[in-house]
């Protein structure tokens, strides 16, 4: 969506709500350097999100002038928790953190032990009785149903996975 900054005021619109403060200019289609000149205003340009950590968020926070003089979009990192208190129990920041960190680590054991049990299910045919299977096979198999005590568990690189013969 096209921003616009009015050069008096700092305030900033959308394309279509500029054009609905002009309803008797006829503007065209694409706004060009004269266009915005007439209108007393600067485009906004996209800026890339504030750099986070991981239990921050990147927040729009305005516009700003960058080195070049142009307006652009403003974003700053924010905290996604904070101390609280409901009905006289406060919950701290980090327990806030710790208590978010174990969804995600929840979530990603489920998914990396659905992805084992695909890995399992496609090496079945190995166990059949008329199938004698191989060491390396075998040793595979174990190391998925392993993988659950690896270091890195839950949060597994793809070189953590056992390699299948």
């Amino acid at each position: 969506m096209s921003e616009y900054r009015e050069r008096t005021t700092g305030e900033v619109k959308s394309q279509g709500q500029w054009r609905a403060a002009f309803p008797n200019m006829s503007l065209p289609r694409v706004w060009t350097s004269n266009v915005c000149d007439a209108m007393n205003i600067d485009p906004v340009l996209a800026s890339p999100a504030a750099t986070t950590s991981a239990y921050q968020t990147s927040v729009r926070d305005g516009v700003e002038q960058d080195s070049n003089g142009n307006w652009v979009e403003k974003y700053v990192a924010k905290d996604m928790f904070a101390d609280t208190t409901e009905d006289g129990v406060t919950t701290t920041k980090a327990e806030h953190e710790a208590a978010y960190q174990s969804t995600l680590d929840a979530n990603t054991a489920t998914s990396n032990r659905s992805t084992r049990d695909s890995k399992l299910a496609e090496t079945d045919w190995h166990g059949m009785s008329d199938v004698t299977m191989s060491s390396e096979m075998t040793t595979y198999r174990q190391a998925l149903r392993d993988i659950t005590a690896h270091e890195n568990w839950p949060n597994l690189e793809d070189a953590d996975w056992p390699t299948k013969p």
